[in-house]
């Protein structure tokens, strides 16, 4: 949700293309920065990160199996000065803001959207924008109430937590982004169930890793054998054939989407010029007000004293235009409402039929530039040779 969402947000495709390659660039830096750093604090500290006497372990870092955990600190706070240690711990706090906070964005949008609206259909966009900050609030309590569970997870081993838990929630999603984009016949229902029953298996293998504790050196293991004897690795894999399977099988039971209806929706019909449904238009900016999807109610009209300006597109797409009149002022406190709860008080543009439908076909299109194609296409195989050969050279 998080690299789709922003993804979609892109200005056009080779925007998109060209930041998700950049983020995959970017994914390789782990490899140097995370794990080359941990075996280094090993091989200095053999005693206290790599010790194997569950005695040991608890009297260096409180855990039985291994201190892998504290590997990367203890470099920081052996080796850096008292200024480079400040430099690392903003570094790592402002890494972990942007992630936690794309993290709730994403989580927030879904509940407000998918969830809230169901519920309240007349929902007014204040009270959403509310209701999106309510929800990151609670979100922020449950991450800080999960940290015991964590610690108890996977003997206390973060990085075999967080590699366990992506492989039991990721492989669903991925399954049906992939079928979705390459199988013309997969439909909603499909989609939903395979989903829905993907994440169910995920969630109950996940939770028995919680209920049954893998076992130190030494211990007999008595946990079931799907825990015992299929790693969580080889288990994603299975989960994702599962995923597949129950998506395909539905898909073929049901009814089938249109073709007419399939223009620009997947790989195979990404470039179809023949969509006889028209692409229905997010927002109706012929109106004072937005038009939201039929799953969102329109927005209140402005108050009295707000300006409509005139704008004028330009070749490049952007919207121009100059108020007449002044916005209606409001006390401290609307203004602090207003910022808090995300409403802009900025005039809302009006655009001509034309105007519109101009924009609409901009917004839409896929047709990029043949040098910056070229780029994003060079660099994708670039990256994707430089990810098998570290993992045939390492793995």
């Amino acid at each position: 949700q998080v690299i789709v969402q922003r993804s979609l947000a892109a200005k056009n495709l080779s925007h998109a293309k060209g930041g998700s390659i950049i983020g995959g660039y970017l994914k390789i830096l782990p490899m140097f920065f995370v794990v080359l750093p941990g075996m280094i604090s090993r091989a200095l500290y053999p005693d206290e990160i790599g010790c194997v006497d569950p005695k040991e372990c608890q009297k260096y870092c409180k855990i039985d199996v291994s201190c892998s955990n504290t590997a990367y600190p203890k470099l920081v706070i052996t080796l850096l000065s008292v200024g480079l240690k400040g430099l690392m711990i903003a570094v790592i706090m402002a890494a972990l803001m942007s992630s936690l906070t794309s993290i709730f964005n994403s989580a927030s949008t879904i509940f407000t959207l998918d969830i809230w609206l169901r519920i309240r259909k007349n929902a007014k966009e204040q009270e959403l924008m509310i209701v999106g900050r309510v929800f990151i609030v609670i979100l922020v309590v449950i991450s800080i109430l999960w940290i015991p569970i964590i610690q108890a997870a996977n003997s206390g081993l973060l990085f075999d937590y967080m590699q366990s838990v992506t492989s039991y929630l990721a492989p669903p999603v991925t399954a049906i982004f992939i079928l979705g984009i390459f199988i013309k016949r997969v439909n909603e229902p499909g989609a939903f169930w395979g989903l829905l029953i993907g994440l169910v298996v995920g969630l109950t293998r996940m939770i028995m890793d919680f209920v049954y504790r893998a076992p130190n050196c030494g211990e007999e293991d008595t946990r079931p054998s799907v825990l015992k004897n299929v790693h969580y690795l080889y288990f994603a894999i299975l989960l994702f054939g599962l995923t597949s399977v129950v998506c395909i099988v539905i898909s073929l039971c049901t009814k089938a989407i249109p073709d007419e209806e399939l223009g620009r929706m997947t790989w195979w019909t990404r470039k179809r010029s023949d969509q006889t449904t028209p692409i229905k238009c997010e927002m109706d900016l012929t109106k004072d007000v937005a038009v939201l999807p039929s799953t969102v109610p329109p927005i209140e009209k402005e108050p009295e004293g707000r300006l409509i300006p005139e704008i004028e597109i330009q070749d490049n797409g952007s919207v121009q235009g100059e108020k007449t009149r002044s916005d209606t002022s409001h006390s401290c406190w609307a203004k602090l409402y207003f910022w808090f709860c995300g409403i802009s008080t900025q005039p809302n543009v009006k655009m001509s039929k034309e105007e519109q439908l101009k924009m609409q076909i901009k917004l839409t299109s896929i047709e990029e530039k043949p040098l910056w194609r070229n780029v994003c296409n060079v660099n994708a195989i670039i990256l994707l040779a430089i990810n098998v050969f570290l993992w045939g050279y390492f793995g």
